[in-house]
C-alpha cells in the first residue's frame, strides 16, 4: 500500500484511531456474555477509519469486507464466505447459515463491515448482519460517515443492540509526526511545519500524507534535512477548500 494509506511496511502507523478502534474490539470481544455485541465507529471520510480498521482485523484475525455500492445480499454473503475461507453453497438463505456457522465456531472473531452506510440502502441488508450476530455471537462493527448513528436511529432493532458508539477523532500534531517518522525517514519536519500540516489538512489522514508527500518533494529538490515553515514558503497546501471558479476570457482569432 502507499503512503496515503497510512501503511508501512511493518503494518498501520499507530495513530490515535488505530488504538480507539483496537478499544472497541477489545470491548466487545471480552463483554459479557448478556451484552449485546454490536459496536459502531463512524467519522468523516479522510479521518483514518479504514485503516484502524485493518490494524484490528490484521491483531485478532478479524473477517472484515467493504460493502460495494452495488452489492445485494447474495454478494454480501459470498464476500463473508470468501474471508472465511468457505466455498458458497445453496440459497441466500443457505450462505447465510455457512456464515452463522462458521463465525459462530470462534464468537471472539470479530467481523468488521466497512462502508457500512451502504447496508442501509438495500432493503435487508442490515439485517442480514444482526441476524448474523445474533446468532453467532460475535462482536460486529460497522464503520460508516458521521450521520452513520443518526441513520441507525430509525432502525430500532440494530440500533438497540449497538454496546458502544465510537467516533473517530481528527489527527492532531503528534499524529502528523508520526505519519511523517514512518513513511518518510531521513528527512525531518519541524514542530511548526507539523502543526500547520495539521491545521490545513483538517486533521484527515489523507490530506496530511498529502502535504507530507509535499514537503518531502521539497526537501529532495532543495536537499535539506529539515523542513520547517520558512523552508515550506509558498508551496499550497491540500485543504478542504475546492478551487475556486475560473473566469477565462475567450480570445477572438484575427482574420489574416
Amino acid at each position: 500500500m502507499t503512503a496515503t494509506n497510512n501503511v508501512v511496511k511493518g503494518g498501520q502507523v499507530p495513530l490515535k484511531n488505530v488504538a480507539s478502534f483496537m478499544t472497541l474490539t477489545l470491548r466487545l470481544q471480552s463483554r459479557s456474555p448478556h451484552l449485546p455485541g454490536f459496536g459502531v465507529f463512524y467519522g468523516p471520510s479522510g479521518f483514518g477509519k479504514t485503516e484502524a480498521s485493518i490494524y484490528a482485523q490484521n491483531k485478532t484475525n478479524a473477517v472484515r469486507v467493504e460493502v460495494g455500492e452495488t452489492w445485494s445480499i447474495k454478494k454480501l454473503l459470498q464476500e463473508l464466505l470468501f474471508e472465511l475461507r468457505i466455498q458458497p453453497k445453496g440459497t441466500i438463505s443457505d450462505l447465510a447459515d455457512q456464515v452463522k456457522a462458521a463465525l459462530g465456531d470462534d464468537p471472539r472473531r470479530p467481523l468488521i463491515i466497512d462502508e457500512a452506510d451502504k447496508l442501509l440502502r438495500k432493503g435487508g441488508m442490515l439485517e442480514v448482519i444482526r441476524e448474523i450476530g445474533d446468532v453467532a455471537g460475535c462482536p460486529v462493527i460497522l464503520i460508516g460517515e458521521e450521520m452513520l448513528p443518526e441513520k441507525l436511529a430509525v432502525h430500532e432493532r440494530f440500533h438497540n443492540r449497538v454496546l458502544d458508539w465510537t467516533g473517530a477523532e481528527q489527527c492532531d500534531q503528534e499524529d502528523v509526526a508520526a505519519l511523517a517518522a514512518a513513511l518518510y525517514r531521513g528527512v525531518t519536519i519541524a514542530p511548526d511545519l507539523l502543526a500547520e500540516i495539521a491545521r490545513q489538512s483538517d486533521g484527515r489522514a489523507r490530506r496530511i500524507c498529502n502535504n507530507l508527500d509535499e514537503a518531502m518533494k521539497l526537501a529532495k529538490n532543495k536537499g535539506l534535512k529539515t523542513v520547517d515553515l520558512a523552508a515550506w514558503g509558498g508551496t499550497k497546501f491540500n485543504t478542504n477548500t475546492p478551487p475556486g471558479a475560473r473566469y477565462i476570457t475567450a480570445t477572438r482569432r484575427r482574420s489574416a
